[in-house]
């Protein structure tokens, strides 16, 4: 099997070493570049190392090192203290490295230009909450109304009003903004339970109907054993994540305006961390921190924030923050695992994900992330011996689990073992189009009833049409089994979607060769040369030279 077909845990993408290379040094120049225009201006300074600051910045923060950056342009910033230009670049580069007193200065010269970003705002709404203080987050809740972030202030108007000894309610139900109705009903959930009117149930109800994420579930348990209801706090979060079990044993949280703001503003960042821009939900981030600095699940979503900016070194220090005892140490550990892999530190990377696994008291998820990067490693029926333990472990696994456990089997070479493990997963999610697919395919290239195979890679194209990948696996099944006519189609369209497959070119051409098309083959045939791994790439030379012109 390729690696198309093979099942990750993660998301997002990042370079290689060699691409990180080339992108550091084209950052330079681009650097470089872009200060054209603002060293112009600063050039007419002369004397001061301002123009030397500036580009040193920008490289900085071409190269993802906040810190540095933030540190240069403070300096910029010293000496031209009313300039929106660079006091908009140090803001931002201030809150990546965790700069508070240089967020503070750069926002108040972007407020007073009347230019300052929507963000900036969160300041006064993280003072306000620290110093439980309902007014002034009244004050700083109304200043959002105007902007993209007025869906937090039905929520933080509410909060306010709880604070105050109001009835919240009328606030949180007057909202009509679909976005800002929902965060307003997470936040009566928890209110209620503040209040004392609600002692678990409704809680339950309201957040599996709003299928609200679990760090809601986490604050409503929290509120819950505040109030002695350690039942109903404890039935709001089973399962076995380790930060689930870590809260079931009684961590508890008074309602003030810190606990209510912080659990907002890292919801939300952790929402925009993984689809939206990255310099709010780390803004987000950051806010939710100064609201309330013990809060660990805050130091997550700026962490991937980072990340996902391209500042990793910026994001394992935050992680840094996350105490041992907290019970978000063990996805801190898993997230640090997964930047030094990030970081071409694949070795580090293992080494600490292999202590963990064998440590006394090792959780599942430790045994996932060694076993993930064993198998990214190549290290396939090593993987598949601590997907094992995954796949025993209590409460029973989902689908996903299976599927790796027997794609690591499969590429093992223990097709007799992964066939059942791969099996179990189409039969927990006979709608997951990914399960159909793996299992479809493995079947089909073995010529294992492919019949039977090629239903159920048109089931999972019926449920995911537009993934190339998928209708490449139906297509390359159809000509299988001789219906090569009706293949092409398939493999044209896969091929145009993602034009750097190797496998799904070289299909393509295959496909194109049986069918007399030989030009046409030979060309497919050269463009998956283009993007194969090095064994393939010699199939395929030996492919185009047996194969005649014309």
């Amino acid at each position: 099997m390729t690696s198309r077909t093979r099942p990750r845990t993660s998301t997002g993408s990042y370079p290689k070493a060699a691409e990180a290379r080339t992108i550091r040094t084209c950052s330079r120049i681009v650097a470089i570049a872009l200060a054209l225009s603002p060293a112009a201006a600063l050039a007419a300074d002369p004397g001061t190392g301002e123009l030397s600051a500036y580009l040193a910045a920008r490289i900085a923060a071409a190269e993802g090192r906040p810190d540095a950056a933030a540190a240069r342009f403070g300096e910029v910033l010293a000496g031209r203290p009313d300039d929106p230009v660079i006091a908009v670049r140090a803001y931002r580069e201030a809150l990546a490295a965790g700069d508070d007193a240089l967020v503070r200065r750069a926002a108040a010269v972007l407020q007073k230009a009347d230019v300052a970003p929507l963000d900036v705002g969160l300041i006064a709404v993280a003072d306000a909450a620290r110093a439980n203080d309902p007014a002034a987050l009244d004050a700083a809740a109304a200043r959002l109304e105007r902007g993209a972030l007025a869906i937090l202030a039905p929520s933080l108007h509410g909060w306010a009003a709880f604070a105050r000894g109001e009835d919240p309610t009328p606030i949180l139900t007057a909202t009509k903004d679909v976005v800002a109705r929902r965060l307003s009903l997470e936040t009566q959930v928890l209110l209620s339970i503040a209040a004392g009117r609600d002692d678990g149930e409704g809680a339950r109800i309201a957040i599996e109907s709003a299928q609200s994420p679990l760090d809601i579930r986490v604050a409503a348990a929290q509120l819950l054993f505040h109030r002695h209801r350690r039942d109903a706090a404890r039935a709001l979060i089973e399962g076995s994540d380790p930060t689930l079990t870590a809260h079931r044993r009684g961590i508890k949280a008074k309602p003030t305006l810190a606990f209510g703001v912080s659990r907002l503003l890292a919801r939300v960042g952790a929402e925009i961390a993984g689809q939206g821009p990255r310099p709010l939900a780390i803004a987000l981030a950051r806010a939710s921190l100064s609201a309330d600095p013990g809060y660990d699940r805050a130091r997550l979503v700026l962490a991937d924030a980072l990340s996902r900016d391209g500042s990793e070194a910026q994001a394992l220090a935050v992680l840094d923050g996350v105490d041992r005892k907290s019970p978000f140490a063990e996805p801190a550990a898993a997230s640090r695992i997964g930047l030094l892999d990030t970081m071409g530190k694949g070795g580090v990377a293992l080494d600490l994900a292999r202590s963990r696994a064998t440590a006394r008291g090792a959780s599942s998820r430790d045994w996932q992330v060694f076993a993930d990067l064993l198998s990214e490693d190549g290290r396939f029926a090593e993987a598949a011996d601590w997907y094992a333990r995954v796949i025993a472990a209590e409460p029973p696994v989902p689908w996903a689990a299976w599927m790796q456990y027997g794609s690591a089997l499969d590429q093992a070479g223990q097709w007799e073992k992964a066939e059942p493990a791969l099996a179990r997963a189409v039969a927990l999610a006979p709608d997951e189009p990914l399960a159909l697919n793996y299992l479809g395919y493995a079947r089909v290239m073995r010529g294992q009833d492919v019949a039977a195979a090629t239903k159920l890679l048109e089931t999972a194209s019926r449920i995911a049409p537009n993934n190339p990948s998928i209708t490449d696996s139906l297509g390359w099944a159809y000509h299988m089994a001789g219906q090569s006519r009706r293949a092409l189609p398939l493999l044209e369209r896969a091929a145009a979607e993602e034009p750097a497959n190797a496998e799904i070119a070289e299909h393509l051409g295959d496909v194109y060769w049986a069918l007399g098309r030989r030009f046409e083959a030979r060309y497919a045939w050269r463009a998956a040369r283009l993007y194969a791994e090095p064994k393939d790439g010699e199939r395929l030379v030996a492919k185009l030279a047996r194969a005649p012109e014309g």
